[in-house]
């Protein structure tokens, strides 16, 4: 019997162990879309016990436990550190094949050097070990133990960069970069959230907000604000496209009933959106930025819940969207005036993985390889199963060499193992079909291609400026 997170973990060929360990596991890590707080990067925080570092934040971690029947106080309430942590250490035994066994399992390892089997009995030990570890892992030394060349945070125009200036004076390695998501500027239909968010825009660029075209006008200089912090990158989080046809000033009208407190209706937001969408996308193509849709989630379900804690605490779910009419239709009226950048689709239903794959090869253009992108596994589908489906799907349609890997999509520094586990999964396909004899036995050609979604098409689609010990 084999053990457990052992060097060949998931390589179940000999070709996977040699594109693993030859190819793909020095690699060093482009994160392109993840949630981590600039502010801690810029403090280099130090992480106050195991709880914080391990559960603080973590609403994939959260939604197991309650389904485990862990009360709310243990997972977001006023528990202790320990009490939580306990909580997190009594339900992993109880996700055997859900992927938070294989991540908790890898970080622990991966962080702090722990080959104990997370349960009741082990807790104690795992809290005394590597709490006397945290010491050594404040948020620089993970960054740098993980080779993180790039990292991609996902900003607010309304936010302050602060943290961000702070960060380009350290001298870092890792180079971090703002990621301009407008997402609360769509929201006319909830002008009690609107209203207050236009404020705090406002205050970021400068200046009072009071009509559409005031508007327009700071979230166009917060995005010429990113791009002088070397942001290259824009993020929506839609259930669908958004392409309903809408003129400016339907738009203004949309805008200013909101502003006076008169809720949008689901149609009129739908056509105000599709409006700064393709505002949005004309923006980024002129800049050269490329543009990340993450289309398809259901959000917010638990009313109750939400109430009491707040989006992202864990009861948002897979969404049943019709895709393919939408999208088509908001990729082909930015590419129709030669002003769609390069893309970056994600989707959360897995039934859509060939919508999206066949959608993607419509607008490829021969002036980028890869220009539109089919994006990795996201959210509830970053996990094996899932990850090969994507891998599937993108290759029988499109051109997998071609891929830009993996991402984090974390709240977590220690969520950097979930690279690790997509590079295992990537080469234990191919190296099995290099066995199979559906792939050449061909070690430098599949490695060359391992080696290119590692990294390489990464570093060379998003043109982000690297330190120099990570751009060859």
């Amino acid at each position: 019997m084999k053990p457990f997170i052992y060097d060949d973990f998931l390589l179940h060929s000999a070709a996977a162990r040699d594109l693993y360990h030859g190819f793909a596991a020095a690699q060093p890590i482009y994160d392109y879309h993840c949630h981590l707080s600039p502010a801690q990067i810029a403090d280099n925080h130090l992480f106050a016990d195991l709880a914080e570092v391990w559960l603080g934040g973590d609403h994939y971690k959260w939604r197991a436990m309650r389904t485990n029947g862990v009360a709310e106080r243990l997972c977001t309430g006023d528990a202790s550190p320990r009490e939580k942590f306990d909580a997190w250490c009594a339900t992993v035994p109880y996700t055997l094949r859900n992927p938070l066994y294989h991540w908790s399992h890898l970080e622990l390892k991966r962080s702090f050097g722990i080959d104990a089997t997370i349960n009741p009995a082990s807790a104690d030990a795992i809290w005394r070990e590597a709490g006397a570890k945290l010491p050594s892992l404040r948020v620089h030394d993970i960054l740098a133990s993980n080779r993180v060349a790039v990292i991609c945070t996902t900003d607010d125009p309304a936010d302050s960069l602060e943290a961000h200036e702070r960060i380009r004076s350290l001298g870092l390695k890792t180079r971090v970069y703002p990621t301009y998501r407008p997402d609360k500027a769509l929201g006319v239909n909830e002008p009690a959230v609107f209203n207050p968010w236009l404020e705090r825009l406002g205050g970021a660029a400068r200046r009072g907000i009071r009509t559409f075209d005031d508007l327009l006008a700071a979230l166009e200089k917060r995005h010429d604000d990113f791009h002088a912090f070397g942001g290259r990158l824009s993020d929506h989080g839609l259930e669908i496209a958004l392409s309903v046809p809408c003129t400016h000033a339907e738009a203004a009208a949309i805008f200013t009933a909101a502003r006076s407190g008169r809720a949008a209706s689901a149609e009129d937001a739908a056509r105000y959106g599709s409006y700064l969408m393709l505002e949005f996308g004309r923006w980024d193509a002129r800049r050269g930025w490329t543009k990340q849709l993450h289309l398809g989630a259901m959000r917010n379900n638990n009313q109750r819940l939400l109430a009491k804690l707040g989006p992202d605490a864990g009861f948002d779910s897979i969404g049943d969207f019709p895709q393919a009419r939408a999208l088509t239709r908001y990729l082909d009226a930015l590419d129709a005036t030669g002003e769609l950048p390069r893309m970056v689709l994600y989707n959360l239903n897995p039934a859509d993985n060939y919508v999206m794959a066949t959608l993607a090869g419509n607008f490829q253009d021969g002036s980028v390889p890869g220009k539109i992108q089919f994006g990795s596994g996201w959210w509830f589908l970053d996990q094996k199963e899932a990850m090969e489906w994507q891998l599937n799907a993108l290759s029988n349609l499109g051109l997998l060499r071609r891929f830009v890997g993996m991402l984090t999509d974390s709240r977590s520094f220690l969520s950097y193992t979930r690279h690790e586990y997509f590079r295992r999964v990537l080469c234990n396909l191919l190296g099995g079909e290099m066995e199979n004899g559906e792939l050449p036995n061909d070690r430098e050609l599949v490695g060359a291609m391992v080696r290119d979604i590692c990294f390489g098409n990464a570093r060379d689609y998003f043109r982000l400026e690297l330190d120099p010990a990570f751009q060859k």
